[in-house]
């Protein structure tokens, strides 16, 4: 039997950084609930299996004036939680301090780790799925304060000198003029990150069968010789068609889902073996190698600490 739970939730819960950018003498403390509050459902089948839904607004760019240069919170989420779509009127940026989570806008799916982020600009209608155990952060940034990195997601670096400066942000006692400072600061070391864990979904009908089974199940070894046997087309047809729907070819795309799902797993400690036999691999050199190809990255990046 299925029990819906409705519950408060609220996206934005602390200040990081407050006050009217243009009267930065006069910060105000902003209320725990401010803006960015939805309603949350959470759907049980097992009480030991539970999944939490949360509905939040979808705004425009700029829609809501908002009283802070950079707001932040953070959350750790004990069950599986999942956003429906929405948007923000501020520009976001996202990352974990454990964990690994992703983020969907349309076909794209980036992963966010706690040395990835995801910069997403204001008014992007986006998804997202934080599995249970994961630390996600969040910093809402004021559009007339902080100019868009970029008009689409990208992934960002997460490097120490980023992390303090959020961290120190996060000091009730601050200054004014340092935090000021530190804002300029954290503005100016943003930049994307090299390691982008993006995987592009296709559409086609003809791939559906191959998306809903490697999604399921990243280690499934079929090839693609395999798979045009089972769908009665040449290998050329699906290499054509995942070329035009995501750049990649067949094995490619396999070679990117399931780093995107070993990411996930390393970063809630499993163990690297572990993770080289559910993606697929039959050892972790070959693993390594397979991952270090398609991300530029080493598997220990995202190990949990």
């Amino acid at each position: 039997m299925v029990h819906t739970q409705f519950l408060n939730v609220c996206e934005v819960t602390s200040a990081i950084s407050v006050g009217d950018p243009r009267d930065r003498g006069n910060r105000q403390p902003i209320p725990a609930t401010y803006a960015f509050c939805g309603a949350a459902t959470r759907t049980e089948e097992n009480p030991l299996e539970t999944v939490d839904s949360r509905t939040l607004p979808v705004y425009s760019a700029g829609a809501v004036e908002v009283p802070f240069v950079i707001a932040g919170m953070d959350e750790l989420v004990s069950r599986e939680t999942r956003w429906d779509a929405h948007s923000h009127p501020t520009h976001e940026l996202l990352w974990n301090e454990r964990g690994a989570s992703s983020a969907t806008v349309g076909s794209r799916t980036w992963t966010i780790t706690p040395t990835v982020g995801l910069w997403m600009p204001a008014g992007v209608l986006h998804s997202a799925i934080a599995p249970a155990g994961t630390w996600y952060r969040a910093a809402q940034l004021d559009i007339a304060s902080v100019p868009s990195l970029s008009d689409v997601p990208v992934a960002i670096e997460v490097t120490p000198l980023l992390r303090n400066l959020l961290e120190r942000l996060a000091d009730d006692s601050l200054g004014t003029s340092s935090r000021s400072l530190t804002e300029q600061m954290v503005i100016d070391v943003l930049a994307p990150s090299p390691n982008e864990l993006l995987v592009l979904v296709p559409d086609s009908p003809l791939l559906q069968p191959i998306v809903d089974a490697i999604g399921d199940d990243p280690s499934d070894m079929r090839t693609l010789s395999d798979w045009a046997r089972l769908l009665g087309v040449s290998p050329r047809t699906i290499t054509r068609v995942f070329r035009s729907e995501t750049g990649m070819s067949f094995g490619q795309w396999v070679s990117a889902v399931r780093a995107q799902r070993a990411v996930t797993l390393l970063a809630h400690g499993l163990d690297l073996q572990e993770v080289a036999e559910r993606v697929g691999y039959h050892s972790t050199s070959a693993f390594g190698a397979a991952f270090r190809r398609t991300t530029g990255a080493t598997p220990g990046m995202f190990r949990a600490s």
